[in-house]
C-alpha cells in the first residue's frame, strides 16, 4: 500500500490505486451494489479502506447522504428462540426493503466479538439489533458513537445513552402467571429450574417466580434449583428434589425453557413418576415439539412476530421510515416503561399454553 498523507481526506481514487482496481469497482463495493464481483476483489477494497482509515469517512458521509439499507443483528447463538427470532427479523427487514445480516456471539468469545464489530462498521449498517447478552455494552458503544442507532431485544437495565429502545418479552409476568396456574392445578410445592449463565434473562424469570409466590393465598413449599444446559444437570436437580411426588400431591416445576422442561419430564418419568399426577411441568418458548410430545407440555408462547414488528418499528422511526405494520395492520399493544436512567422499554406479554403436563 502506498504512503498517503493523513492531512487530507482519503478518496475512492486513493482506494482504487491501493487496491489495484477501478474506481467503479470501489464504488460498487462500498455501496454494496448487486453487481458481479469476486470475493478477492471485495476483500482487497475492504482491506484498503481499513488500512487507509476510509471507513469512518464513508460512515460520516452516509449519515447525511443516504442509507445503505443494511441492518445488523447480534444474537448469543442460533439455537431455539434466537434462531427463530432471527428468521422473523430477516423476514420483517425484507418487507421494508432492508437486508439483515445476523451474527452469533459464539460463546462470548472476545475475538469473535471484535470481528463482528469490525464487519458491522465496515458495512455501514443503518441500524443494529442486539440481544442483551450478545455483546458487551462497551462494544456496542463503539457502534453508537459512529452514529448507528441500536435497538435492544431482551435487554434489561442498559444505560439510556446506548440504545434508542428495548423490546423485551415479559418473562417475569409470564412466569408469575405460570406459578398461579400450578397452584390452581393443585400444586402446593413449586420449583423453578433456573439457568444462571443466562444472567439477565434468568433474572427476569426469577423475579416472576417470586412475584407469583407472593400472590398465592397461602405459603407453599418452593425453591430455585440451578441447572446448566446439559441433561445431567437437570437430572441432578431431580435427585436433589427426591421423590416429592410420591403420595403428597403434585409438585409444580417451571423450566427455564422447553429444553429444560423436556429434560426434567424425561428424568422423572424414567424414575417411574408420572406427569401430571406426580409432577406438573411448564416450559418456556412453545417449541413445536411441546405440542407433539406426550404428555403435551404446558409452556409460555413467544410472540415472535409481535416482537419483530415492534423492534423494526422503533428502528424505522429513527431512520425516518414508515411504521412496521406487517400483514395484520397495527403493531400489537405492549406496555411501555420509561426510566430516565435506563433504555426505554417496551414489554410484550406472553401467553400460557396449558396442555396435559399441568392438567388438574
Amino acid at each position: 500500500m502506498g504512503d498517503m498523507s493523513r492531512k487530507r481526506q482519503i478518496t475512492i481514487v486513493d482506494l482504487a490505486e491501493a487496491a489495484g482496481v477501478s474506481i467503479a469497482t470501489v464504488s460498487n463495493v462500498l455501496n454494496r451494489r448487486n453487481v458481479p464481483m469476486s470475493e478477492e476483489t471485495i476483500r482487497k477494497v475492504e482491506e484498503a479502506a481499513e488500512q487507509l482509515g476510509y471507513r469512518r469517512n464513508v460512515m460520516a458521509a452516509s449519515l447525511s447522504r443516504r442509507k445503505s439499507y443494511e441492518l445488523g443483528m447480534l444474537v448469543p447463538g442460533f439455537g431455539g428462540y434466537y434462531g427463530r427470532f432471527a428468521e422473523e427479523m430477516q423476514r420483517m427487514a425484507h418487507l421494508h426493503g432492508y437486508h439483515l445480516s445476523v451474527f452469533s456471539a459464539a460463546g462470548f468469545d472476545p475475538e469473535i466479538e471484535k470481528r463482528h464489530l469490525d464487519v458491522l462498521l465496515q458495512r455501514r449498517v443503518d441500524g443494529l439489533f442486539c440481544h442483551g447478552l450478545a455483546m458487551s455494552q462497551d462494544a456496542t458503544r463503539q457502534i453508537v458513537r459512529d452514529g448507528t442507532p441500536l435497538v435492544l431485544f431482551n435487554g434489561w437495565g442498559w444505560p439510556g445513552d446506548i440504545a434508542i429502545g428495548a423490546v423485551n418479552l415479559d418473562f417475569a409476568g409470564g412466569v408469575e402467571a405460570a406459578v398461579l396456574h400450578l397452584y390452581e392445578s393443585g400444586c402446593r410445592r413449586i420449583y423453578y429450574l433456573s439457568r444462571p449463565e443466562a444472567h439477565a434473562v434468568d433474572a427476569q424469570r426469577r423475579l416472576g417466580f417470586q412475584a407469583g409466590l407472593a400472590r398465592l393465598p397461602e405459603q407453599v413449599e418452593s425453591g430455585i434449583l440451578e441447572t446448566q444446559r446439559y441433561p445431567g444437570s437437570v437430572e441432578e436437580a431431580v435427585d436433589g428434589i427426591g421423590k416429592l411426588g410420591a403420595g403428597e400431591g403434585p409438585v409444580g416445576m417451571i423450566g427455564f425453557d422447553d429444553f429444560t422442561a423436556f429434560t426434567f419430564m424425561s428424568a422423572v418419568q424414567s424414575q417411574g413418576l408420572r406427569v401430571p399426577q406426580d409432577y406438573k411441568i411448564i416450559g418456556i418458548n412453545n417449541d413445536p415439539l411441546s405440542a407433539l410430545c406426550y404428555p403435551g407440555l404446558s409452556t409460555l408462547d413467544i410472540p415472535y412476530n409481535d416482537q419483530a414488528k415492534l423492534a423494526m418499528e422503533l428502528m424505522l422511526q429513527k431512520l425516518g421510515g414508515k411504521e412496521a405494520e406487517g400483514e395484520e395492520g397495527q403493531p400489537p399493544q405492549a406496555e411501555e416503561k420509561n426510566d430516565a436512567a435506563d433504555t426505554p422499554e417496551i414489554r410484550i406479554p406472553l401467553q400460557l399454553m396449558a396442555r396435559l403436563s399441568t392438567q388438574p
